[in-house]
């Protein structure tokens, strides 16, 4: 906040922002004639997308103030983007200009009372926001003075000509130390101390009370070659201040980090072990890769608070020189060396997992989950040299001054002229500040328990002389020296050969090479080519989040293929994409992971191209496709380039927009256990928030993440679908590449020292633990009941609360997720099951259904299946609608399969040891029977997995049958939240019927993620406690429940409904206020179609039976639609228009439903209906209701009136405008439709 005053003494108190999109209708009303002679004619909305940096000044109210808009190269088109360096070189050699520390001003419009103010401001903020940069750049036409207020600012450097104007422009510059200069640093002095004091009081008075009050004067005054303090000082003020040591544990940071990129941070010395002895190699580990984990997922780093360590050796070598002197010259030891980016550049490989039943580590590879053999042991170096590191001890800084934090490093290194690396340590909450921006977070081992992240700084990255340019080929020796230790390094290298020989790819596509060098020393390559796929990529992703796609070239677009970059520079690493962008006449970088099971040819092409730059990419969410019925639509289906077969790759991005905006960092350690589709829903929240970078996510589940494709393309799945995730939504959000994954189960949990326990042995350190288990299918626990005594149902203790503690047998089965379904085939398979064995299905869930289905797929006669159905515990069905459930178990009886009701599991093998089950016993409200057995599966009713339970029972969270949680998913414990089946709600909420259970995963888990971002992003507004009324009424979410599967009789069934409390149809259809049901076709014909119109003619719920395929996703897209939406589809209904549903959603009138963005068409139309579009009028909502409350007396029908008063107004045409403008925008995905221009 800043308080500008105008010249007559109005004061406005102001501040600025990035400018966005709805500001540019204020921006043009801003431009004046003048503000055209000095920038051109200007397309605002381009300018604006080309842009680096924007930024917007508004007052308190919001309304704008000014604006100015800044790019990296010149206008006026004084010199091409990729050349003007030398140009302005030339001009004025005392400006040592560089794209690293300069900006060209495009535009400035400001209200003119304020505009000197205005001015002043937003060029405070630029070289605020942007600590690298010095200069700042105005060209205007010759012949045209600046004006009153830019001449405040600006100083005139010369003249220039332009490449397309026959005059001349005048070329002026302002420089950063008459507005944000960099800061003087010297040694503190005692009397620092009171300017000091209030600095350190302002964020924390802990060391006042722990030290008394004069710690900081003591600090200073002990001082000597190991112990240094320094101070920043404005106007002779000290505004900050940092405490350096030398003496640094050393042994404790190599047990707990990796530190191998950066050679332990000790000098070289000829004893160090690097390479590990021949006997401990592991064939095929790739160990070198392995140890060096990825920072995609920059696991828990912790270091301690006061690092000790053997006393610094002095190195006479570099007495005297400068810290760039003895910068550069550690640069080139180091790039000579090899010690490249081998933890940076590894960040996004995909590993493929090989896990272990019995055995689990966690992975620090963002890539996959790793399950290895414990006997396997990570070679960790051992480092002989001495210590070349020292640690900041104490740092504080004013607000005010902050973005200069880094003018501190240079003083510090030269404090200390034998050490190239400076080492920072802090609590993982602590949130991340402007000098740790610029340092490189190192990951730790496995095992490291330690409390605080540690962050180092190399001396060399103090350089400012880093060059990006075109490769060329003499470079080619130092790119093979930098990457010679990464896994990728033949592919860059062969990519970087096609560049030099031909500047293209093999296919033709236009490839361009770019590397960093600083002292003549390469430190990283990037390569980019053409991307030929914009189309798809429009299409598939919501690549229109970031950029209007209409504003950038086909050429524009770039495809990163490989970024490697020395991690000492990581810090350039935004500057690196950014001259990408401007010496490559790129506007936009894609980069996508394509997941590691793929059967295509990209499996071996480049779908696993190396980048260390994921984290200054921004991943693009996938969008929803339309299933078109392309027979159907014939010539006005979308060109193949859209409806083609999808790739399934996760998308990252970047553009010019983004190359100044830093993210956000969150070092918060988050624990999810349970990959259940609430946890996954949750991840996949928290990892697409752009301007959010999630350091420390952490998931642990059985399996790891799902979406293994482990059963390959088979259609028909054991276990039914709800539709939440699928294995292309899982390679679309590449989780993988964000989440940490510990495979094993979590077996206690200690709130105390906050960790949960991994398998009872290894630990997982947590700042919030959330908790997504869900229920699983248990094994029965057999009554005992001797059925030779012919005992009934009746006559036996209810025992379904009983747990199995026996043996499992090695052929009985309960099926949970895909790993389970994958051991089920495979062991059906090995065993000959299919041809010989008899198969017990036990269970009264729609997932018995569909595993008689997979059973009867695989070949098994139907008389060798037997479905055991137990007493009902409802009076509802799992299909809950009598006509499917007549048509599958029709079709079960004309397979063959034997069906008992009301059966309850007695004994396994007469009583005897039941491993393996040769036969089963069952007890029914009559007769007892017996049945053969070679495979049992197990779909009683579901629960929470007993070593879950006990975990949750032993830390003394509150257990009521299930997790007890309040409206915000918080359990008894602040820190441990907890989502999904696990949980119910409390009972002061007087709710029992409601739980988790009764609505949608994937929006339980978008809420909990909703809940959480409150903690950490400050974009959004404080939330407000509910009223004390509100605090006891529990959350009712409005998505679908879906269930789906392949039922007996090969019937694809599909049910969406609201969220409600289970109910039998017959009831349900008897209540008045009931509504109406649409139906077609006959279930046992596979025809079947059932639409719930309610009462207010919403779309409730729909079923599905049919023989064919269907396009599922268009039909969920259904629910909640009202039904003239549908054209009308109860009048049509009514009047026999419509005789089969599934042809009537095949017409191309109603694809526009299906659409993903059809929602957005719903909420721009009706804001344009409830606002009042004309001042003497109401508005269309009020004007309805008016008449709901009869404060109109209508001579015609209230409808009949509405409808004229629409026509007859400018709402007719507004809504006409924002259809046909929606149809044209997405004409891409709806071509079946006509509108005038093409009519």
């Amino acid at each position: 906040m800043s308080i500008l005053t105008s010249p007559r003494g109005k004061v406005e108190v102001v501040h600025c922002r990035r400018t966005e999109s709805q500001d540019i209708y204020c921006i043009k009303n801003l431009i004046r004639k003048f503000t055209q002679k000095l920038f051109g004619k200007l397309n605002i909305i381009y300018l604006l997308e080309k842009a680096n940096l924007a930024i917007t000044l508004c007052n308190d109210k919001e309304e704008i103030m000014a604006q100015a808009t800044f790019l990296d190269y010149p206008n006026w088109n004084v010199a091409k983007q990729d050349n003007w360096v030398s140009v302005f070189q030339e001009l004025d050699s005392d400006i040592p200009c560089t794209p690293l520390n300069t900006l060209f001003m495009h535009l400035f419009v400001a209200v003119n009372e304020y505009s000197v103010g205005c001015c002043k401001e937003i060029i405070r903020t630029v070289f605020k926001a942007v600590p690298e940069l010095h200069f700042i750049f105005l060209i205007v036409p010759s012949y045209i003075s600046l004006g009153s207020t830019l001449i405040t600012v600006f100083d005139l450097v010369g003249n220039i000509t332009s490449l397309t104007y026959d005059e001349d422009f005048a070329v002026h510059v302002c420089h950063r130390h008459n507005h944000y200069p960099q800061l003087h640093i010297r040694k503190a002095r005692v009397e620092d101390h009171d300017d000091l004091m209030p600095i350190f009081m302002h964020h924390n008075t802990i060391l006042k009370a722990t030290y008394g009050d004069y710690f900081l004067a003591e600090l200073i005054e002990a001082q000597d070659e190991e112990n240094h303090a320094v101070v920043c000082e404005v106007e002779a003020v000290a505004v900050g201040f940092m405490s350096v040591c030398s003496r640094v544990n050393m042994q404790l940071l190599h047990e707990c980090f990796d530190l191998g990129p950066f050679h332990g941070l000790c000098t070289p010395h000829p004893d160090d072990v690097l390479e590990p002895p021949q006997e401990l190699s592991v064939p095929g580990s790739q160990d070198a890769e392995l140890r060096s984990s990825s920072q995609d997922s920059q696991k828990i780093v912790e270091e301690p608070q006061e690092p000790v360590s053997p006393e610094a050796r002095e190195s006479e070598n570099n007495q005297g020189k400068t810290a760039e002197e003895a910068a550069i010259e550690e640069l080139s030891s180091i790039v000579q060396s090899g010690n490249t980016s081998e933890m940076e550049d590894l960040e996004n490989l995909r590993q493929v997992s090989t896990e272990d039943d019995t055995n689990h580590c966690v992975s620090n590879m963002s890539s996959a989950s790793i399950s290895l053999p414990k006997e396997i042991k990570y070679f960790r170096p051992i480092y002989m040299g001495a210590s070349s590191a020292f640690c900041i001890q104490l740092f504080c800084i004013d607000e005010k001054h902050e973005a200069r934090s880094l003018d501190f490093m240079n003083f510090v290194f030269g404090l200390f002229p034998d050490k190239n690396f400076c080492l920072i340590s802090l609590p993982h909450l602590t949130p991340e500040f402007v000098l740790i921006q610029n340092f490189v977070k190192i990951v730790p081992f496995n095992n490291c328990t330690l409390e605080q992240d540690l962050y180092v700084f190399h001396r060399a990255g103090l350089l400012k002389t880093i060059n990006i340019r075109l490769a060329n080929l003499s470079d080619t020796p130092g790119v093979e020296n930098l990457v010679s230790t990464l896994m990728l390094n033949k592919r860059i290298l062969e990519d970087l050969k096609h560049y030099n020989e031909a500047r293209r790819d093999p296919d033709g596509t236009p490839l361009q090479a770019f590397v960093a060098d600083v002292a003549e020393q390469i430190v990283g390559i990037a390569v980019i080519r053409d991307e030929t796929d914009v189309e798809y990529i429009r299409s598939h992703y919501n690549i229109e989040d970031f950029i209007y796609f209409s504003h950038h070239q086909r050429e524009e677009h770039g495809h990163l293929y490989h970024f490697a970059l020395n991690p000492i520079f990581r810090h350039y690493t935004r500057f690196f994409l950014k001259e990408i962008l401007r010496l490559g006449y790129k506007s936009c970088l894609y980069y996508p992971i394509y997941p590691e099971s793929r059967e295509s040819k990209f499996q071996s092409s480049y779908a696993h191209s190396l980048t260390s730059a994921l984290h200054y990419l921004v991943p693009v969410r996938p969008r929803r496709q339309i299933v078109y019925p392309l027979e159907k639509l014939g010539i006005n289906a979308p060109s193949k380039a859209v409806s083609k077969a999808p790739l399934s790759y996760a998308l990252n991005h970047t553009n010019r927009k983004l190359t100044l905006e830093p993210k956000i960092t969150v070092n918060a350690r988050i624990v999810v256990v349970g990959a259940s589709n609430v946890g996954l829903s949750f991840l996949e929240t928290l990892v697409f928030c752009s301007h959010l970078k999630f350091s420390n996510l952490t998931l642990i589940s059985t399996h790891g993440l799902p979406g293994k494709k482990l059963l390959g393309t088979e259609q028909r799945k054991f276990l039914a679908c709800d539709h939440c995730f699928n294995d292309k939504d899982h390679a679309l959000m590449s989780l993988c590449s964000w989440v940490n994954v510990v495979v094993g189960r979590m077996t206690a949990i200690d709130r105390a020292a906050k960790h949960v326990v991994v398998s009872q042995e290894e630990i997982v350190l947590y700042d919030h633990l959330i908790l997504c288990t869900g229920q699983q299918y248990q094994v029965p626990c057999p009554t005992g009941a001797d059925i030779s005594q012919l005992l009934t149902n009746r006559e036996i203790p209810n025992s379904s609360k009983q747990r199995y503690t026996g043996k499992v047998p090695c052929n009985h089965f309960t099926l949970n997720d895909e790993e389970d379904c994958l051991k089920a085939l495979t062991w059906i398979r090995n065993n000959s099951i299919i041809t010989e064995g008899n198969v017990i299905v036990y269970g009264d869930t729609i997932d018995t259904y569909t595993t008689v289905e997979v059973l009867l797929n695989l070949g098994m006669k139907g008389s060798s299946i037997y479905l055991v159905q137990p007493p009902p515990i409802s009076t509802i069905t799992c299909i809950n609608n009598y006509s499917v459930e007549s048509a599958v178990e029709d079709a079960l009886r004309a397979a063959g399969v034997t069906i008992y009701q009301e059966a309850l599991l007695a004994q396994w093998n007469d009583g005897q040891n039941p491993d393996p089950i040769h036969s089963a016993s069952f007890t029914t409200p009559t007769k007892p029977f017996k049945l053969p057995c070679s495979l049992f599966f197990s779909f009683c009713e579901k629960n929470v997995d007993y070593e879950t339970f006990k975990a949750i029972n032993d830390a003394c969270l509150v257990y009521d049958g299930r997790l007890v949680i309040d409206m915000n998913f918080h359990t008894n414990d602040i820190a441990i939240r907890a989502a999904g089946s696990l949980t119910k709600f409390s009972n002061r909420y007087y709710s029992n019927e409601w739980s988790h259970s009764s609505f949608s995963s994937k929006e339980i888990g978008f809420q909990l993620a909703a809940a959480m971002l409150n903690l950490f992003d400050p974009t959004l507004e404080p939330v407000t406690e509910p009223p004390a009324d509100l605090d006891r009424l529990i959350p009712m979410y409005k998505g679908a429940k879906i269930q789906g599967g392949i039922l007996p009789g090969s019937y694809h069934y599909l049910h969406i409904a609201k969220p409600a409390i289970p109910t039998p149809l017959k009831v349900q259809m008897a209540q008045p206020d009931f509504g109406s049901e649409i139906v077609t076709g006959n279930a046992k014909d596979g025809t079947y179609f059932r639409i719930h119109i309610n009462k207010y003619k919403m779309v409730e719920t729909i079923t599905c039976l049919s023989k064919e395929p269907f396009p599922t996703s268009n039909y969920i897209r259904l629910f909640g639609q009202h039904e003239q939406v549908l054209n009308n589809l109860c009048a049509r209904y009514e009047d026999q228009l419509i005789t089969d549903l599934y042809s009537y959603f095949t017409e191309p009138w109603c694809m526009a439903l299906f659409h993903d963005r059809f929602i957005d068409l719903r909420k721009e139309l009706r804001q344009i209906l409830t606002s009042k579009e004309e001042e003497e009028l109401p508005s269309m909502e009020q004007l309805a209701r008016q008449i709901e409350d009869d404060e109109i007396n209508l001579n015609e029908k209230p409808r009949k009136y509405l409808r004229r008063v629409f026509q007859e107004t400018i709402y007719k045409t507004l809504v006409e405008k924002s259809i046909l403008d929606y149809l044209h925008y997405n004409h891409y995905h709806l071509p079946m439709y006509a509108w005038p221009d093409i009519i």
